[in-house]
């Protein structure tokens, strides 16, 4: 039954010149990046708060020392490296196949990748920019630095990422209806579809070709016209 899924897949990506991915946190961890959701034991005993307490720009505000704690900690994973499903998805760009990566991961694996349409709804740890005077820092310089990074003018250094409570770049979200409902193939995969506003882009496909890939149920699957359950990297990798 999955091997027909998956050749299934298999016939409308070879088939399709307009295939639009959306991704999220499923498509890292199989590149060893933790899905913070998912806490560890170890978690419990390092913080007093929960993780989207800790990742919101209340406590990014009132707890800076406390959030570049977690941040390096979890957050910047600089040495993992770009699954199959990545590889895939950049193959297929460079095939003429695939129009868009549209995803929810903040760790610039699929550029690393090869991708170059790619548009990061949550931003990204690659780019940090003082408050102040906005000069640019690599993740290089957060993961290095201590306390509250400091820019040379003496701004504190906030990382690109969207934290809870801050709004999604609306440009970007344009962006992403306008690819979303000219697609002709929608794949989504490593992703729940419990994260708003993020999971409502489902709702501007138009299509009939509507793919999910992910290791557990979404509340989409019902909708969908194919459901292959599993590991993206070893179902992309089998395409």
């Amino acid at each position: 039954m999955q091997d027909e899924k998956i050749l299934k897949l298999k016939e409308i990506v070879d088939h399709s010149d307009n295939i639009v991915f959306f991704g999220g946190a499923g498509v890292s961890t199989e590149s060893g990046i933790p899905d913070f959701r998912s806490t560890d034991g170890l978690y419990h005993q390092q913080y007093d708060y929960p993780p989207e307490t800790i990742l919101s720009h209340t406590f990014y505000r009132r707890k800076p020392e406390e959030f570049f704690r977690f941040y390096r900690n979890k957050m910047l994973a600089l040495d993992a490296k770009p699954n199959a499903a990545h590889m895939k998805l950049a193959q297929w760009e460079r095939e003429g196949k695939l129009k868009a990566v549209i995803t929810q991961n903040i760790d610039g694996l699929h550029q690393a990748a090869g991708s170059k349409k790619v548009l990061e709804l949550h931003g990204s740890v690659l780019r940090n920019y003082c408050e102040r005077c906005h000069r640019f820092y690599d993740a290089r310089y957060i993961l290095n630095s201590q306390g509250v990074p400091r820019c040379e003018c003496g701004g504190p250094i906030k990382p690109d990422v969207v934290l809870y409570e801050e709004g999604l770049d609306m440009g970007i979200m344009q962006e992403a209806i306008s690819f979303i409902s000219q697609a002709d193939v929608l794949i989504i995969g490593g992703t729940s579809l419990v994260v708003y506003p993020a999971a409502g882009l489902i709702d501007y496909y138009r299509g009939h070709k509507l793919v999910l890939v992910n290791k557990t149920p979404t509340p989409r699957d019902a909708m969908a016209d194919l459901v292959v359950a599993g590991s993206i990297g070893e179902i992309f990798a089998a395409l």
